[in-house]
């Protein structure tokens, strides 16, 4: 097997390798030309991220600037969203639903380095998978670890660390992030109430 192929497969890989180490090099130029693009439509960034990254739904965007080590292991559902300055260290696959919104400054970091410095200074590392659900929304600040599962129609709070999966259908919060509440019915009462007040208004103007 090859470094590359030995890292997608989450097995232990030397990160100075020169295959992935030029496509690295690449990827950053790519980004590199995608951060400074101040003129570009939405069509337009859309296109060039489509470009860098494995798989790209519709009316998926992120807010430039964007940073990612590889781009061809991070595969977006349609309508995805991310603000400013999202941080993908993608050495395995990070694979996102349909619907995910994401605050800014988030991190989502696949890569497992050694605890042993000797080992870890040796520039011997791995990675694990980490799987985001549909109708998710991610708060600022928000640090996802590797080999981590979060459900679909979850809320992740602002500032939070998430280490271990995250089931389906609740708020979750904390350093570590953990389960706070589900999500219930009388959460969609309250917002539909909200919307319906909101749309009233518009109406009459």
């Amino acid at each position: 097997m090859t470094e590359k192929e030995r890292m997608i497969a989450g097995l232990i890989y030397s990160d100075g390798d020169d295959e992935l180490q030029n496509a690295m090099a690449q990827c950053k130029k790519k980004l590199y030309e995608y951060n400074n693009m101040p003129d570009a439509t939405r069509e337009e960034r859309g296109d060039k991220l489509r470009e860098i990254l494995g798989r790209v739904g519709n009316w998926a965007y992120i807010e430039p600037p964007f940073y990612c080590d590889y781009g061809t292991n991070i595969l977006l559902g349609d309508a995805f969203y991310a603000n400013y300055n999202l941080h993908i260290l993608d050495c395995a696959r990070v694979i996102i639903g349909d619907n995910v919104f994401i605050g800014p400054m988030c991190g989502i970091y696949t890569p497992k380095h050694p605890i042993d410095a000797e080992i870890r200074n040796s520039g011997i590392e791995s990675a694990a998978e980490i799987r985001i659900g549909s109708n998710v929304w991610i708060g600022g600040s928000v640090t996802i670890n590797h080999g981590v599962t979060i459900g679909s129609n979850v809320v992740i709070g602002s500032g939070s660390v998430v280490t271990k999966d995250i089931p389906d259908n609740c708020i979750a919060v904390g350093n570590p992030c953990k389960f706070k509440r589900a999500i219930t019915d009388e959460d969609k009462a309250y917002w539909t109430r909200l919307s319906d007040e909101y749309h009233a208004e518009m109406d009459k103007d």
